[in-house]
């Protein structure tokens, strides 16, 4: 597991305007089964708090082996205001609720308020941009105590979240930005470092290949968060001398199922046995990956072994466990997420700011693949936001 001070480097780099600037702009050419080839440009200088100095290959299997032992980073701040509003209702919009990830967030979400005494009303913004700013609108005229943004850019919906702010509606993200806290009209947006989560999704490809991994990356360029991960996970393996970032494909998440299967077929003809490792910033994609892979007659334990940097949910654990087309994800503990989404909506509803907890991600691999749907690390967090809420 990286440092808390690492985390906390690769957080402030994640928020530089100019950074991010960079990696939103430049368009790629040359699709792939609905997918582009090319990445944008971006500063290889953005990442490098997350490259090891020194033999990458080494520090590699250090980061990994670190992450499948790790305890820490998974206990939330045990101070903090008493329950408010008892019987309010909130509303989770959803970027779309086919998301493994952005559904169980939900179902934290609503376990932690029935503890705290609310409701949750849930919205699915059905991934699309207009399918989000509906879901908001009506969330919004619903006139709830707070708004819980499950996966989206706020930028996206900058008008629509004003217009929530406006009528002091405080608004929560889930996977809202690229880094976790206040910002863009949010009093705080829940994450875990992506840069983290990238970092250990690169490491394992290069330890797990002796600093050979031939890659291609899956990303969604609608989504601001999916943008950095990929490129973190790109600079990391082109940091490795004897690995290759043999294609970068931007396609729909929401569409994964529908086009993986011609974009992994594609990359096979092209690159043969040099492809080792899919990198995706969702596990959404590996599932439409499958098919292809098993026409392919691809041996289900890879190559190429699919990674996923995010999110972690029942359908990799399954895969993962199974050893079915996928190796390893890095996941998020998605059900103490959705607690912390309620702690600091009960923080903004104090007048408070935001806790400042960042969550640390875990890698998952068959080695240590939780037996249930969720990774939720055993830090007893459930009962210390209880004893903050006075429940």
């Amino acid at each position: 597991m990286i440092s808390r001070k690492t985390r906390t480097r690769a957080l402030a780099i994640a928020a530089l305007p100019a950074a991010v600037a960079v990696i939103l702009t430049g368009c790629a050419s040359g699709s792939v089964g609905g997918g582009t080839t090319a990445s944008p440009s971006a500063s290889s200088n953005a990442y490098a708090s997350i490259i090891p100095s020194g033999d990458i290959v080494a520090a590699s299997k250090k980061l990994v082996s670190d992450s499948l032992s790790a305890s820490a980073g998974f206990t939330p701040k045990s101070t903090g205001p008493t329950a408010q509003k008892p019987g309010a209702t909130i509303a989770y919009v959803g970027s779309d609720l086919t998301n493994g990830g952005v559904n169980t967030v939900a179902e934290g979400v609503k376990e932690a308020a029935a503890v705290i005494g609310w409701k949750v009303n849930v919205y699915d913004g059905k991934a699309t941009a207009q399918g989000r700013t509906d879901a908001l609108n009506q969330a919004i005229a619903s006139k709830p105590a707070a708004i819980v943004l499950g996966g989206f850019d706020p930028t996206e919906q900058a008008a629509t979240i004003k217009t929530a702010n406006d009528a002091k509606i405080p608004v929560v993200g889930w996977h809202a930005g690229v880094a976790a806290g206040p910002g863009n009209g949010l009093f705080a947006n829940v994450s875990t470092d992506p840069l983290a989560v990238s970092q250990l999704a690169a490491a394992y490809a290069v330890a797990d290949s002796n600093g050979k991994a031939g890659v291609a990356i899956f990303t969604d360029g609608q989504y601001q968060i999916a943008v950095e991960k990929a490129k973190a996970m790109e600079a990391y393996i082109q940091a490795c001398s004897g690995c290759k970032v043999l294609s970068y494909q931007d396609s729909p998440i929401a569409e994964a199922d529908q086009r993986m299967p011609g974009i992994i077929s594609n990359l096979l003809q092209k690159n043969g046995s040099s492809l080792t490792y899919l990198l995706a910033i969702n596990g959404n994609y590996f599932g439409g990956a499958q098919q292809a892979l098993r026409a392919a007659g691809k041996d289900p334990a890879g190559p190429p072994k699919s990674v996923a940097a995010g999110d972690g949910d029942s359908a990799e654990f399954q895969r993962i466990r199974s050893v079915d087309y996928q190796a390893a994800t890095v996941a998020e503990p998605l059900t103490m997420e959705g607690w912390e989404i309620v702690d600091e909506v009960n923080r903004a509803l104090a007048g408070q700011q935001w806790s400042g907890f960042v969550p640390a991600p875990g890698l998952i691999t068959k080695q240590n693949v939780p037996s249930g749907d969720v990774f939720d690390p055993a830090s007893g967090y459930r009962d210390v936001y209880k004893k903050v809420w006075g429940k």
